[in-house]
């Protein structure tokens, strides 16, 4: 099973991660944990490397492009050798990409997660989009020592927040996957979310039924 954790910077993402790794650890689930690009073309890399820091590719072709091939390579070099040792969970994925995309090169963020979600191999069973007030957010990247990256920005932080709910909306209607909205702002709200996935994992842990 492959899980993805999506949202906006501050929303609760590593939290809930490192909250389901040693829930999963507790139940005996070999859950393992990748992030979100190969960075294994150089080319694509580059490019997503400027995206990552607000700066446009050239064309919006080009980006998608160096998105498309950077999630080819990730599916067939990370992602399904992980996920033959046990299910994995994703900080960030697809719709994090197509979301960057789209803000970036002002097209509509359905188009790009269409197309990403053409590399099968790469699609999430369980995409868990984290839907923290960007408010909230903004106060908790106030409390970290490090400067402010291009997606933490407050004016970018809240386009993006609208952006991903339209690219779940795509997702489920292109893939017919799950998204579970649902914020981290409590104590109880990260109770649940992680009993939720750990649910998940232990269904498809399940051998099937006998009939």
């Amino acid at each position: 099973m492959l899980l993805a954790l999506e949202g906006i910077a501050g929303a609760g993402k590593s939290t809930l991660r490192d909250r389901l790794l040693a829930d999963a650890h507790g139940a005996h689930i070999a859950l393992g944990h990748i992030g979100q690009f190969s960075w294994l073309s150089l080319p694509a890399t580059r490019t997503l490397i400027a995206l990552r820091a607000g700066r446009p590719a050239a064309t919006s072709d080009q980006a998608l492009t160096a998105a498309h091939t950077d999630l080819q390579l990730h599916a067939r070099h990370n992602l399904t050798p992980a996920l033959t040792r046990g299910p994995l969970v994703a900080d960030r994925l697809t719709l994090s990409t197509a979301c960057l995309l789209a803000m970036l090169h002002h097209r509509p963020v359905h188009d790009y997660v269409r197309a990403l979600a053409e590399v099968s191999a790469a699609r999430a069973d369980l995409t868990v989009l984290v839907t923290t007030q960007p408010d909230l957010c903004q106060t908790r990247l106030a409390r970290r020592p490090t400067a402010r990256r291009f997606a933490e920005d407050p004016a970018t932080a809240l386009c993006l927040s609208d952006l991903y709910d339209h690219a779940a909306t795509a997702w489920t209607d292109i893939t017919g996957l799950p998204v579970l909205r649902h914020p981290c702002t409590t104590e109880a709200d990260l109770d649940l979310l992680a009993a939720a996935c750990l649910d998940r994992l232990h269904a498809a842990a399940r051998p099937p039924a006998r009939i």
